[in-house]
């Protein structure tokens, strides 16, 4: 067996993936207090439910911010460095069966890359990102947990707390329905539920990233954008960019095993 593992190493969390050659044959998340015990454990964890010694494994391909942290070979393993837009965009493109996109990573903040096979460019980032949502909430719900955030928001109701075109305005406006989003929370009623107010945070930090992938995507002359990264799991993601993608006649794509992109690109990624 020779298997090539990617490790999307965060500051606490770890994504591992291993791969056969193009094949995923398995993943795992892991979270610890700091980047070195995220990234021993994840391995250590994949190594452990998939069965694997560490002569089963060819090479490790390492990348995200916390990846300059544990150096050197891991486990004796053969340890290569991977820079994360490329990962990401590699990812990305792996992911949606696509040669070139704008690739979305969706973390704590958000990163927007133009993603070929053979180039990634980094365009813009966006301090907008799963960090906000939980931020926020914290402030008007007194919740951290995103999942549990993302349970909450599945019976809000946005009309208790965005303001739409069709509420500003009788005559329709070219280009957009009347359900369009005006103002997020331009309509915060006194008596919106929690629910109401977790389903409007998601609204407004997925809305926000999403104009910024329609501006990217025009900008670069693609038609294509590929959401990648934890917050994408959130059951509202897919929803707000069906409705992007009919608006603005993009194709918004959230893959399968969106969250381990990053990881799946380190493995893949060429070393040169």
């Amino acid at each position: 067996m020779s298997i090539i593992v990617g490790l999307d190493v965060g500051g606490s969390t770890t994504k591992v993936v291993g791969m056969d050659g193009n094949q995923i044959i398995g993943h795992e998340i892991v979270k610890a207090d700091d980047p070195v015990t995220s990234a021993f454990g994840a391995l250590g964890k994949f190594m452990d439910s998939y069965r694997l010694q560490i002569s089963d494994i060819e090479k490790l391909k390492i990348t995200g911010v916390g990846a300059s942290f544990p150096t050197g070979d891991l486990l004796g393993i053969p340890t290569v460095r991977i820079q994360e837009f490329f990962a990401t965009g590699q990812g990305g493109l792996f992911l949606s069966g696509l040669d070139r996109a704008i690739v979305v990573s969706m973390g704590t903040g958000t990163a927007f890359v133009d993603a070929s096979k053979k180039e990634v460019r980094h365009i813009i980032g966006s301090g907008v990102g799963g960090g906000t949502l939980v931020g926020l909430a914290n402030c008007s719900l007194n919740m951290r947990d995103f999942d549990l955030i993302a349970d909450l928001s599945a019976d809000g109701n946005l009309n208790h707390v965005d303001l739409t075109i069709g509420d500003i305005s009788h005559a329709g406006i070219p280009g957009l329905t009347m359900d369009t989003t005006a103002s997020n929370f331009g309509r915060m009623q006194e008596d919106a539920s929690k629910s109401d107010v977790a389903m409007g945070l998601f609204n407004l930090v997925f809305q926000s990233i999403g104009t910024m992938a329609v501006l990217a995507a025009r900008n670069a002359g693609l038609k294509d954008v590929v959401f990648t990264g934890q917050a994408t799991k959130a059951p509202m993601c897919q929803t707000v960019y069906n409705n992007f993608s009919a608006l603005y006649d993009i194709h918004f794509v959230v893959p399968e095993m969106s969250e381990f992109a990053t990881a799946i690109g380190a493995a893949i990624a060429s070393e040169d």
